[in-house]
């Protein structure tokens, strides 16, 4: 076997958990091959240079081999080689996300309490007990 459909060898190469993950990837454009949008017919064979993007990451992988058989991670490893620049990239997110602030800590307040609701209910209506207008 000399060449395969791109979306079986992206779900071989565990970049994908299903085949129609694989699919849904290639057709919203997120995988390139040789610098093209590739459809899920593609055949890819050694030495393709495949991009796709993995949530935040992009990644760059050239072809090693063809297997349609989904095996374990180890095997899958050997079917691809990711490239230096896209290891460093992957690295320099990596480093970016593990610097930037958690977004929970910008919340200045969370859920006000009962005590907190009732003050803003007193707050809102003065010294009055109901809303009617009393004069």
């Amino acid at each position: 076997m000399d060449k395969l459909r791109i979306d079986k060898w992206l779900w071989a190469a565990r970049f994908y958990k299903t085949r129609s993950l694989a699919v849904d990837e290639l057709q919203r454009g997120r995988v390139q091959v040789n610098g093209q949008d590739a459809k899920p017919s593609r055949e890819v064979k050694a030495g393709d240079t495949i991009e796709l993007l993995q949530g935040p990451v992009r990644r760059t992988v050239v072809v090693r081999a063809i297997s349609g058989q989904r095996g374990p991670a180890p095997v899958a490893q050997q079917l691809y080689e990711e490239t230096a620049a896209s290891i460093a990239e992957r690295e320099r997110v990596a480093e970016q996300r593990r610097l930037a602030p958690e977004p929970a800590l910008s919340i200045a307040h969370g859920r006000p309490t009962k005590r907190d609701r009732r003050d803003l209910g007193n707050k809102a209506w003065g010294d009055r007990w109901s809303a009617s207008i009393d004069d």
